[in-house]
């Protein structure tokens, strides 16, 4: 496993991570190892983005298609 260094954390920064660790029972190395994996796993607004648009050219639904399903639902309800 990598071993990463923060430098330059400010004292208020620390304390707050410090407090939080402590309330969830973790330690602070802990704590913080379980924000940077719940970063990592988490997608960016690029990420999610490219991943729907490489679903949606596997698809062979069209903006159309979309577009009336939408019209005949509304159609449907009123």
């Amino acid at each position: 496993m990598a071993i990463i260094h923060v430098r330059d954390v400010s004292e208020g920064t620390l304390t707050t991570l410090k407090v939080r660790a402590a309330r969830s029972g973790q330690s602070l190395q802990g704590y913080v190892r379980q924000l940077l994996e719940r970063e990592a796993a988490a997608l960016t607004p690029e990420e999610a983005a490219e991943r729907a648009r490489a679903i949606a050219a596997r698809s062979s639904v069209t903006a159309d298609d979309v577009t009336e399903t939408i019209a005949a639902m509304r159609e449907a309800r009123g």
